[in-house]
């Protein structure tokens, strides 16, 4: 059977089509694995890619990617509302079909090796990659991010796992590692005061006293002229989606704010819909179906959750059936 794996690397570039055409086109029309998804955003200035398919034909494609980001980005000038660290941010892998988490670790390290001696490029392992207690989570190594890193790194604490204790002076440092599924999830915020949408975030985060497994912060989106709590559900089954939604959309009555809109960033599991539409049922008193299709959690997602341009295609099933 087929081993099959997420990656999905993020790279410091959202708005220059030409560019993020360019950094992608490695990743593009390989037999054995698929670009589900290339998110450009301009606010952040970040690009989301979600790959599916094959761990060695991934792992022999991401070097001329990494290559391409590091001829194209200069972070000394760079700005976005994204924190960041790296032209290329960070690259986890996910294990999807047939494949472990070791398995997925390895990998990562495999791929730090060949970055590090290709293009001297320091590396963090992190999540389930770490080597270090305090590396699991990436906002701990991303703290500082590029202006920062350049004194932190020569701390004997924050020596990289991979390369020399310097950063690369245009590219950064980048985090790689493995993990499972997250959700990558944002709610829209109507209003442009920042310390509204930081107080949400702090109601939600487990740094702050919030949800444990949320890591969540505030941005701006000067295309749409307004706040987003942004955010990752490290794990949707102890804290899922609908909790989140609602607790938010709760705390920002307090500021007399009517909430109707979040997006998902990437892919995420059936099951991550299905969960929360669990509880909408019970709340109705609607039987929930046993087997709801991918068409059914779509609309259900929609309706219940307010995710904006949502279809099958953000759903992970869609592509292993």
């Amino acid at each position: 059977m087929k081993k099959i794996v997420e990656c999905v690397p993020n790279f410091s570039e959202g708005r220059d089509p030409q560019k993020i055409e360019y950094i992608v086109a490695p990743l593009k029309n390989n037999e054995n694995f698929r670009i589900v998804s290339y998110e450009p955003d301009a606010d952040y200035n970040r690009t989301v890619v979600t790959l599916l398919g094959d761990a060695e034909a991934i792992l022999s494609a991401l070097p001329e990617f990494v290559r391409r980001a590091l001829d194209t980005i200069d972070l000394n000038h760079h700005t976005g509302e994204h924190p960041r660290m790296g032209a290329v941010d960070v690259i986890p892998f996910i294990p999807i079909a047939n494949t472990t988490n070791e398995e997925c670790v390895e990998y990562a390290n495999r791929l730090a090796e060949t970055v590090s001696e290709q293009f001297d490029v320091p590396i963090f392992m992190y999540a389930l990659a770490a080597r270090k207690p305090e590396r699991v989570l990436l906002p701990n190594i991303r703290k500082g991010e590029f202006e920062g890193m350049k004194e932190k790194i020569k701390d004997p604490e924050w020596a990289p796992d991979y390369g020399k204790p310097e950063i690369h002076p245009t590219f950064g440092a980048v985090a790689i590692g493995a993990r499972i599924l997250l959700v990558a999830y944002n709610i829209d915020i109507p209003t442009q005061d920042e310390k509204i949408a930081d107080k949400l975030s702090r109601a939600i985060r487990q740094s702050s006293g919030g949800f444990q497994h949320i890591q969540a912060g505030p941005a701006f989106l000067e295309a749409r002229g307004h706040m987003q709590v942004t955010m990752n559900i490290l794990d949707y089954k102890k804290n899922p989606v609908y909790r989140i939604w609602e607790t938010v959309k709760m705390e920002a009555k307090r500021f007399h704010l009517e909430l109707h809109s979040g997006e998902i960033i990437g892919l995420m599991p059936k099951e991550a819909i299905t969960d929360s539409l669990k509880y909408y049922y019970a709340c109705e008193n609607i039987p929930f179906p046993k087997d709801m299709s991918i068409a059914d959690a779509v609309q259900g997602a929609i309706k219940y959750l307010n995710f904006r341009d949502f279809d099958a295609k953000k759903i992970i099933e869609t592509y292993l059936e």
